[in-house]
């Protein structure tokens, strides 16, 4: 496998995703990139608990959404294949964002954009991001490769 097969990540358009149009609903978008987000972090080696907050753990640091955007560049229907391309990038010590691009058969179809910041999660102030998560920010910016 690939050194950044966390980076290139797929999905298909269900019927579920669809609205009575027979159209990917919009909302969809934004779920497939935390989903993508979340695939990514795991094909690295980060267990979701390392990021997430579980039922009867508790995190040091919480990494909540504080801006997001999606771009529709045309219809996606039931079946289409999605190819998700991810582009994390560290803003400065306590925050960072996560790019991602949308292609089917070849052609862009949609991008979407989160911006995450670090907050301690007993005083919700802004903090320092996580160190496990540095390391896929690192291997991130270095194209996919990880560092020893």
């Amino acid at each position: 496998m690939e050194p950044s097969h966390w980076l290139q990540l797929s999905r298909t358009v269900r019927f579920g995703d669809t609205d009575a149009a027979g159209v990917m609903h919009f909302q969809r978008l934004l779920g497939w990139c935390h989903e993508a987000y979340e695939q990514s972090l795991e094909r690295f080696g980060l267990a979701a608990a390392e990021v997430f907050p579980t039922p009867g753990s508790s995190l040091a640091v919480a990494l909540p959404i504080v801006h997001c955007r999606a771009d529709f560049l045309r219809p996606l229907v039931c079946g289409d294949g999605l190819a998700i391309a991810l582009k994390p990038r560290r803003l400065d010590p306590g925050r960072f964002e996560v790019g991602y691009s949308f292609c089917c058969n070849g052609d862009s179809v949609a991008r979407g954009l989160t911006c995450h910041v670090a907050i301690e999660t007993t005083s919700r102030r802004r903090c320092p991001l996580p160190a496990a998560l540095n390391r896929w920010l690192e291997a991130s910016s270095l194209g996919g490769v990880q560092p020893l």
